[in-house]
């Protein structure tokens, strides 16, 4: 599959067409995804974003809701694309970036954060430089700084920020978020990663994009390095360690539920 296209026997009946329809779906995967499946806990943070990102933009928040709805929908077709790809062709079809969330997606060693994160990471740094760029596209706008359609990507920043801080304990339960609070943001020293400026460099590869659209070799080459850089992130995102706990704990059927939640299991494990 060529980098940065979508596979051939995607038809656009099948794509998602508005941000109602992508929160559907999202909810769809969320039921179906089982517990401990690294794909849901990252499902359920996007799910919450794009929850968001509907309420701001009813209550008129942004300056081209029809770019930044445009480019949602988009981008969420891409993600839901690495879940379908990851069951019909989990050996081939799945691109780089995305490959080690799948694939380590139900070791108990990996803590629910870092799931989290490398979705995030795939999501960001690979598919929204080629959203914006395809959105550009569609729309006959040019992804320059300073309108309206960069300042509406921007204040998505804060949005994000929000939400994230709002489902950590989700992710960081039990003594998880004790270390957490104790020792300053111990998860996101290990994941060293950061939404704004995995965003601000998302804008810049689809500038990048854009000013080389019509050279369609030099655009292939470009996404087959961004999709391996990508993925070798990824991977490093999803080493095991410390925060795995709560991965381990929540095996350990011997021990009493409250132990285990304690130990960071997640709550729904009883």
């Amino acid at each position: 599959m060529q980098a940065g296209s979508a596979p051939d026997d995607v038809s656009p009946a099948r794509a998602i067409a508005t941000l109602e329809q992508v929160v559907a779906r999202m909810g769809t995967l969320e039921a179906e995804l089982r517990l401990g499946d690294g794909v849901r806990y990252f499902n359920a943070l996007y799910l919450e974003v794009t929850r968001e990102v509907v309420r701001a933009m009813s209550a008129g928040e942004f300056e081209d809701p029809r770019f930044l709805e445009r480019l949602a929908v988009s981008f969420s077709n891409a993600y839901f694309r690495a879940v379908d790809d990851s069951v019909r062709v989990p050996a081939t079809g799945i691109s780089r970036a995305w490959a080690p969330l799948f694939a380590s997606r139900y070791d108990r060693r990996v803590a629910p954060i870092q799931f989290a994160l490398a979705g995030m990471n795939a999501h960001i740094n690979y598919d929204l430089p080629i959203g914006v760029r395809d959105t550009c596209l569609a729309l006959d706008v040019t992804p320059q700084d300073g309108t309206p359609q960069h300042r509406d990507f921007v204040r998505l920043n804060n949005t994000l920020q929000a939400v994230q801080e709002r489902v950590k304990p989700w992710l960081t339960p039990g003594l998880l978020g004790v270390i957490d609070r104790a020792f300053g943001r111990l998860d996101d020293v290990v994941a060293g990663f950061s939404v704004a400026r995995a965003r601000d460099a998302a804008w810049i590869h689809a500038q990048t994009l854009w000013s080389v659209r019509e050279d369609q070799s030099l655009v292939s080459s470009y996404l087959l390095t961004l999709d391996r850089t990508v993925g070798f992130a990824g991977r490093g995102l999803l080493a095991p360690t410390l925060l795995g706990l709560a991965r381990w704990a929540s095996a350990q059927r011997w021990l009493p539920g409250a132990a285990r939640r304690l130990l960071g299991a997640p709550r729904d494990v009883r």
